[in-house]
């Protein structure tokens, strides 16, 4: 456990691309099989279910320290992070233990059914036997939020100078529904499991936003272009006889998508297609916020089926007749989809539709049409390019609509997280409406935390804490006197919302000092962009 935790000290020391694939390179050659394992499983979001509720371990934690609760809810929200806040509170113990990441994670698993008071006395002896980081590290492992700044293509590549085994062979080796507590490492980086195998999806191929002119792009008659539609990325594998459909978050949604799944009996076996999933209403491609009442339910209802029904747009090829067709042209690709598709002939199997234009005025006209057609923009593919593995430049691009805007009002402020732990960072945002008494009142519509600069951020905490009107745990009000315009991608109705409208990835845009609070925008202002 100490070798793994000395390794995410030296990950989030570091920002440096180099310095962390040496690092994952050096504990690769160095830790034995087991923990190599559990290192990639924990790197690729496979983590065991959390074991206790973080309500408990903040319990365990203000007693092992004797402190009140409240001080250690205090210090808490002082910190931000609860694993930190805990490491450092718990005592410190000269007894370091040397039980080895696999072990730890193995009784975790085991912990999950135990009783209150068995987890209680297992966490709080862990807690003493690890030095400040590894007891950090076991934390984050506990309340399942263990994250940093590591792709799977730098893991990938730190294996791959281990072992030598090809990067994007890695990359397929470590996609689909493998457990470590299942396999090993040698089967599952040099051996071949048959089982496994039959519902492996591919590494998805990633666009870059497109971050140049499009007549940098060369000759327009090179390219095609597709609308990059707004479900969820996935993949449709048919093999021996069974269907799988895979999330581009690597989690297996089969069951939760019948009708997809329906393809089992009409696509031939070794069939592997990439493509989006959509809602589907009365014929036409529905938002994203309808889509959402289908996502991460455990039981779908024929109620449910009938009001948001879904089909998957298919954009891509990539296993034909049991054979990897990826290195194949995307054309050649799409010649064999257009055929397959055809002669499928079912109704939740939709092609995206390829576009080939003359001029890329006409390109920059058809991605001016995008929220009409309810797309997020373009996707501009390269004619003659392979099917690649992971974000790459070069062939694919995504160029997608600017974004929604509006003028708002903070209302709220809650410390943010890590270096802006002392800061006021996190905000609500508020749009006037008329009350019942004809008054304008501020509204809550948004929450963002990005956009603004490091010496902006602080000029709005000054402001925040000399404005505060009350204190709710971490949250604090504030007088509105703050206007600022955020950006976001999509708007819709929504039941679950005060204001009655949910937008999708909000963001501030600029801080709009020019602007009085009486001139931010109304509720029936954000209603308006809308689609109809």
């Amino acid at each position: 456990m100490r070798k793994f935790a000395q390794l995410i000290e030296k990950l989030d020391s570091t920002n440096k691309t180099n310095q962390k694939v040496a690092a994952l390179a050096e504990y690769f050659a160095d830790a034995n099989e087991k923990d190599k394992l559990w290192t990639m499983a924990i790197l690729s979001h496979r983590r065991p279910p959390r074991p206790v509720n973080t309500t408990l371990l903040r319990v365990y934690a203000a007693e092992l320290a004797e402190i009140p609760l409240w001080l250690f809810e205090e210090s808490y929200h002082i910190v931000g992070d609860l694993a930190e806040s805990i490491a450092l509170v718990v005592p410190n113990d000269t007894h370091h233990s040397e039980k080895t990441l696999s072990t730890i994670l193995e009784e975790l698993v085991l912990l999950k059914p135990k009783s209150d008071l068995e987890k209680k006395e297992y966490v709080q002896q862990m807690w003493l036997q690890l030095d400040y980081y590894s007891r950090f590290v076991f934390t984050k492992l506990l309340t399942g939020s263990f994250r940093i700044g590591i792709s799977q293509k730098l893991m990938t590549k730190a294996l791959s100078q281990v072992t030598s085994v090809p990067q994007d062979e890695l990359a397929y080796r470590l996609m689909g529904d493998w457990n470590p507590a299942k396999t090993t490492f040698e089967e599952l980086v040099f051996g071949r499991n048959e089982q496994a195998y039959v519902s492996k999806p591919y590494p998805f191929y990633l666009a870059y936003a497109l971050e140049c002119e499009l007549e940098e792009l060369g000759n327009v008659s090179d390219w095609v272009a597709e609308h990059k539609w707004d479900g969820i990325r996935g993949q449709v594998i048919a093999r021996k006889g069974e269907i799988f459909i895979w999330s581009r978050g690597e989690e297996l949604v089969t069951d939760k998508y019948p009708e997809i799944a329906d393809l089992v009996n009409f696509l031939p076996p070794g069939t592997v297609i990439d493509g989006e999933i959509l809602a589907f209403i009365d014929g036409e491609i529905a938002l994203f916020n309808d889509l959402q009442t289908r996502i991460g339910r455990k039981n779908v209802s024929k109620s449910i089926l009938q009001k948001v029904p879904v089909i998957f747009k298919a954009y891509d090829l990539l296993e034909y007749n049991g054979e990897d067709i990826r290195a194949l042209s995307y054309l050649e690709r799409r010649a064999l989809l257009e055929a397959l598709i055809q002669k499928t002939n079912h109704p939740a199997l939709h092609i995206s539709e390829q576009m080939q234009f003359s001029s890329w005025a006409e390109v920059a006209a058809e991605r001016a049409l995008s929220r009409e057609k309810r797309s997020e923009g373009l996707m501009l593919k390269r004619k003659s390019a392979s099917y690649q593995v992971g974000r790459k430049k070069g062939d694919w691009w995504k160029w997608k609509t600017d974004p929604l805007t509006i003028d708002a009002v903070l209302t709220y402020a809650m410390r943010g997280h890590g270096r802006r732990t002392n800061l006021f960072t996190d905000y609500t945002f508020g749009l006037w409406q008329k009350n019942e008494s004809g008054e304008n009142e501020l509204v809550t519509f948004a929450k963002a935390y990005s956009g603004l600069t490091d010496a902006e951020f602080a000029k709005v905490d000054s402001i925040i804490k000399k404005t505060t009107l009350d204190r709710f745990g971490p949250v604090r009000s504030v007088t509105p006197t703050l206007v600022f315009e955020l950006a976001f991608e999509g708007i819709a109705f929504s039941n679950r919302h005060k204001s009655g409208v949910a937008v999708r990835f909000p963001r501030i845009l600029r801080w709009r000092q020019d602007k009085s609070i009486e001139e931010a925008n109304t509720l029936d202002d954000l209603k308006a962009l809308i689609p109809k």
